[in-house]
């Protein structure tokens, strides 16, 4: 079970960093970057028996990543609440 849970984590940590945020500012990367690292750590805790850990693990992991990679390191475009 522990090796199932390290690389599931070991997923999660692999999309935050791919999928980290779009927008031009620092909040929009950071906020946006928590979203899409909550819903993916829900999934992959999910699978493990520990939804809301993943979600906490994958937020935190996707907001730093989103705020500290700049826009022309990864852009997923125009926030939707910018639209």
């Amino acid at each position: 079970m522990r090796k199932r849970t390290g690389l599931a984590f070991a997923v999660l940590a692999s999309m935050a960093l791919v999928l980290s945020g779009c927008g031009n500012s620092v909040g929009d990367r950071g906020l946006s970057g928590a979203g899409i690292g909550a819903a993916g750590g829900a999934v992959i805790g999910a699978m493990v028996g520990a939804p809301l850990a993943g979600a906490a693990i994958g937020a935190a992991a996707g907001a730093t990543v989103g705020a500290v990679t700049s826009p022309s390191s990864v852009n997923l475009g125009k926030p939707i609440w910018r639209e």
